[in-house]
């Protein structure tokens, strides 16, 4: 809930640009950054000028080369880094860092034992790349599978053709967590998990508890359903980046990384304002 005391903290002026990063939030990051290497010619551009070039491309739902000249590095150097830190699976471990950071500093034990599921069908552009049609939400494009402890923290993504059902992909999406939190054990989904095919798929990764959360056949608009509206949340916290409005990427890898980065930017901001 917004107080004047709650705008206050979140505030962003004084920056430069709103998307860049505060003092408090490159405190948070730096640690979990790389290290400079010993040897060789020393870096022409530090990490956080980096971090806000790909931050401000995200928030802003902006192509490479329009990234301005002047106020950032140069747009291959963006770019170069950009494809190391996605291949190298850096935003994912930052992200998996910063999760558990988050809820030790909400109370919490460091690895959640229950989690929420869901997933959004995106459209994608004319970049190419794979892509399905989801029939049930009449979309042509790439479904974004996540997974959420019940803070609401995205713990683990995916990013798949939409054509996928949810089964399939959410079984794919939890074999990926399984060795990162292995007190994970509970499962709040929604009808298009239930089922004894989903439910076989998971038991291969690990022993698993469903609970499935159904939408009254006589509810009419919209309704909080629990636990689910959790997941919803976090959906709408990352549609908040324009470059995520749609799928711009080719790629399959590129469409994770700025999905993760999104998640980086929300735990970072989460992390230094407690």
């Amino acid at each position: 809930m917004w107080t004047d005391t709650t705008r206050v903290q979140h505030a962003r002026k004084g920056l430069r640009l709103p998307s860049d990063l505060t003092d408090a939030e490159w405190s948070v990051l730096e640690p979990v950054m790389p290290a400079a290497k010993p040897r060789g010619r020393p870096r022409k551009w530090g990490w956080r000028k980096l971090l806000d070039a790909m931050f401000y491309l995200l928030r802003g739902g902006l192509p490479w080369r329009m990234l301005p000249p002047g106020l950032f590095p140069p747009i291959s150097t963006v770019q170069r880094w950009f494809y190391i830190w996605r291949d190298n699976g850096l935003w994912r471990s930052i992200n998996h860092a910063l999760v558990m950071l988050a809820r030790e500093l909400a109370g919490r034990e460091a690895s959640p034992s229950a989690c929420v599921i869901d997933s959004q069908s995106i459209k994608t552009t004319e970049s190419g790349g794979p892509r399905g049609y989801d029939a049930g939400k009449k979309i042509k494009g790439r479904k974004r599978h996540i997974l959420t402890d019940t803070l609401g923290l995205m713990i683990e993504a995916v990013v798949h053709a939409a054509d996928i059902q949810d089964r399939d992909g959410g079984s794919s999406l939890l074999a990926r967590i399984r060795n990162r939190f292995p007190w994970l054990s509970h499962i709040f989904a929604d009808g298009g998990y239930g089922g004894d095919q989903f439910a076989d798929k998971v038991a291969e990764t690990g022993v698993w508890s469903i609970e499935i959360i159904r939408r009254s056949d006589t509810a009419k608009g919209f309704v909080l359903l629990p636990r689910r509206w959790v997941v919803e949340r976090t959906l709408a916290w990352l549609n908040r980046n324009r470059r995520l409005a749609k799928d711009f990427e080719r790629t399959i890898e590129s469409s994770t990384a700025w999905l993760l980065l999104a998640s980086v930017q929300l735990l970072v901001r989460k992390v230094a304002t407690q």
